[in-house]
């Protein structure tokens, strides 16, 4: 509610009433120049009325503090088992538990991963959907599925693990498959990338925003997408498909996006292409 304060002729007249939480409170003003004998009792209605404003802003705190809603209580998670229980996710030690299980001798000794060591590139590890005949079945056995790509021979080896007996249940080998890449292989591309003649684009954007050189993938946040040869590709990267091949989406830490689609990176040949 607001006071008004007319001036007419020389002469002030001042006076307003407030309802303050269904209480009135006389507010009594005091401007310069104002005509009066007794100056002690202006200021005495000043410091009145200060006192006054002063309870009623505190009584509105008052009552926005009792209306206000508390902040949210973040509570932590429960810990997790170690094993889950029909169709929950997998647990973290079920899944590092049937990665290895599904990684057998043979199949370690006979593939090579993104950087050409021994054993295959994992992919995945998924709960398997159960068989047809288990749909209805509460106490079906729990089963995932291990995915693994061998850049030896460029095939993808999935294996289906029974997490009640431990043991491999099916093998299954395809080539010209290409699933989601992992962060591995991601990452690997970039450090290709960066060390050929072609990334010097991306090193020459790279120090332009930062002022840095260029020399490793965590320096940047990577994405990447699978690339698939089609009848308009350049004949270097003809066997994309077939290879293991991907394009970079590039950003700088703390810094800008910096176009690299044009460049393909054959994880499979380690070989590094311009498809524009």
């Amino acid at each position: 509610m607001r006071t008004i304060v007319h001036r007419h002729l020389g002469k002030v007249v001042a006076g307003a009433a407030i309802a303050v939480a269904g209480t009135a409170v006389m507010v009594g003003i005091t401007l310069p120049g104002s005509a009066g004998a007794d100056d002690s009792a202006g200021q005495g209605a000043g410091q009145a009325a200060q006192q006054a404003g002063q309870a009623g802003r505190a009584g509105e705190a008052g009552e926005q503090a009792q209306g206000a809603v508390r902040p949210g209580v973040v509570e932590q998670a429960p810990a997790e088992g170690e094993q889950g229980t029909g169709r929950d996710p997998l647990t973290d030690d079920e899944t590092e538990r049937v990665a290895k299980l599904a990684l057998d001798r043979q199949l370690f000794r006979s593939s090579q991963d993104v950087e050409g060591d021994k054993g295959p590139q994992r992919i995945t590890v998924d709960l398997a959907e159960p068989e047809v005949d288990e749909l209805d079945d509460p106490g079906a056995p729990r089963r995932a599925e291990v995915s693994f790509y061998d850049y030896k021979d460029d095939s993808l080896v999935t294996k289906t693990v029974n997490l009640d007996t431990g043991k491999v249940e099916a093998t299954d080998t395809q080539h010209g498959v290409q699933p989601p890449l992992s962060r591995a292989e991601t990452v690997e591309a970039a450090q290709l990338l960066i060390a050929d003649r072609l990334g010097a684009g991306l090193r020459a954007d790279y120090k332009d925003a930062t002022g840095k050189e260029l020399t490793t993938p965590d320096q940047l946040l990577l994405n990447s997408m699978v690339f698939r040869a089609n009848p308009g590709t350049p004949a270097a990267l003809k066997d994309c498909g077939e290879h293991r091949c991907l394009r970079l989406f590039v950003k700088a830490r703390n810094g800008p996006w910096i176009d690299s689609r044009d460049l393909v990176v054959d994880l499979s040949a380690r070989k590094v292409a311009e498809v524009g």
